[in-house]
């Protein structure tokens, strides 16, 4: 009989599958019940969840990156340090370096995030500037927090018009004044893409280029600033002289799905999807 009792306690401490359960007692919250992780905080977010502050040393961190998507909208990239994310527990207790995102727009909150890329639709922001925030939740619910303050990043947002999105269109040539001369095919080269970088957009708006593996491609970017031409995978890069073109020849010998951006002004140019 005693030996029956122990196999019953023993399983209805694990639950069924013999996985441990993150049940807490009939009229206590998650965040009373997570645990001793951290200090939680009387400071809420702006949306009313409680801060639970970690050390320094070790705590969670965020980085968010937004670039235009080629066909509506922006695609985010959320690069995370000492943090997994664990959608599969939300709403449990609060373990250490795991848990969700919440994305917010000028302070109001879009969407819970569950993973490091997110697609943000261009219906979902308004015409102008923006910030947006990322902030890191424990599986509680609660706010990872470091000094007092919720482990959070931004990034500056302009969206266009209704119906344009992020695409920007080349300025009309004033008129009378001479069409501007058309550049000729790069030399030893399958295919030419020619771009322009003014007043921070780009001119044809990002897009994606397509190539066969092995064809040559010539990219001819002229820049009103200073910059430097960066080609993601196969690590070249070109120097542009403001106001003037600069041209980089390529082989695709890798397939797959590169970006070509600046580094000075972090624009994608465009993107290379080679097959």
């Amino acid at each position: 009989m005693l030996a029956l009792l122990l196999l019953l306690a023993g399983g209805a401490a694990t639950g069924c599958g013999g996985r441990a359960t993150t049940h807490h007692k009939p009229g206590t919250t998650h965040e009373q019940a997570s645990g001793s992780v951290g200090t939680l905080l009387e400071t809420q977010d702006g949306g009313g969840h409680r801060l639970r502050e970690v050390p320094a040393a070790g705590a969670p961190a965020v980085k968010l990156t937004a670039r235009p998507d080629s066909e509506d909208g922006w695609n985010l990239q959320l690069e995370v340090t000492r943090f997994r994310f664990t959608p599969d527990s939300t709403g449990g207790a609060a373990l250490p370096g795991t848990g969700h995102a919440h994305l917010e727009l000028d302070g109001r909150k879009l969407a819970r995030v569950y993973g490091p890329w997110f697609h943000l639709p261009a219906v979902q922001v308004p015409e102008g500037a923006h910030t947006l925030t990322v902030r890191l939740y424990a599986d509680d619910h609660t706010a990872w927090a470091v000094a007092g303050k919720p482990v959070e990043a931004t990034a500056a947002l302009t969206a266009g018009p209704p119906g344009q999105g992020t695409h920007s269109h080349p300025a009309p040539a004033p008129t009378g004044s001479p069409a501007p001369p058309q550049a000729s095919p790069a030399p030893h080269a399958d295919r030419t893409v020619t771009l322009t970088v003014r007043d921070g957009k780009v001119v044809p708006a990002t897009g994606r280029t397509e190539l066969k593996r092995g064809e040559r491609l010539a990219l001819r970017v002229t820049s009103d600033r200073a910059d430097t031409l960066h080609v993601h995978g196969y690590d070249k890069e070109l120097a542009l002289p403001a106001g003037q073109e600069g041209t980089l020849v390529l082989t695709a010998d890798r397939t797959g799905l590169f970006e070509v951006e600046t580094h000075e002004s972090r624009l994608v140019l465009t993107q290379l999807l080679v097959r």
